[in-house]
Formats: C-alpha cells, structure tokens, sequence
C-alpha cells in the first residue's frame, strides 16, 4: 500500500487524509491577487472602522455619564418632594386639630350664648 501511494502521490493516504499542500495551491491558483493599493485600502477602511468603534464607544460612555448623572438628580428630587409631601401633611394634620379645636370653642361660647 505504502508504494502504491508513493508512485501516486495524489491518492488518498488514507482516514479521509489527502495531500493538503496540493489543495491550498490550488485554491491560491484561483483566488484575486491583491495589490499593495488595495491591501492599503482595506487597512485604511479597517482603521477607520477601527476609530468610528471607538468614537461610538466614547459617545456611549458620555451618554452613559449623563445617564447617571440624570438619574441621580432624579432621585435626589424624588427625595425632596416626599420629604416636602412628608412636612405638608404634618402641617395638615396639625391645622385639622386647631380646627377641631376652634369648633369646640364656638359650640362652647354657643352654648353660653344660649344659657344667657
């Protein structure tokens, strides 16, 4: 067997094995050969692709920042106005109690109003 493919050397080795060499230079032998202007061009078009990538990541980032920076401001008057409703409704509260103490001192003077 090992002589059968020495005098053949493009027959299979065996395993599903060929010989690879012969079939990456038959691939070359069809493929487009490339200048050094458009191997020039293609790094030109991957470095500007390169830096578009970094600019987009760069503007995320800011507009991450600013993100951020709205959700803290956000929060901070969400805070705000429930400690505002929390003091409003104490004054409420407590204004309901003068009134409630008013109407019994108008029933009471009512009252003596009345015995007169």
């Amino acid at each position: 067997m090992d002589r059968e493919i020495m005098h053949d050397p493009k027959r299979e080795v065996g395993y599903g094995i060929t010989d690879s060499w012969d079939e990456i230079v038959e691939t070359l032998q069809g493929a487009v050969v490339s200048t050094d202007t458009e191997l020039g061009g293609y790094t030109e078009q991957q470095l500007l692709a390169g830096r578009l990538n970094m600019e987009l990541q760069a503007a995320d980032g800011r507009r991450q920042t600013v993100i951020l920076e709205l959700l803290r401001i956000d929060h901070r008057r969400s805070t705000e106005i429930s400690e505002l409703r929390t003091a409003l409704q104490e004054q409420v509260t407590t204004l309901q109690g003068q009134v409630t103490a008013l109407q019994a001192q108008v029933t009471t003077l009512q009252g003596q109003q009345g015995l007169a």
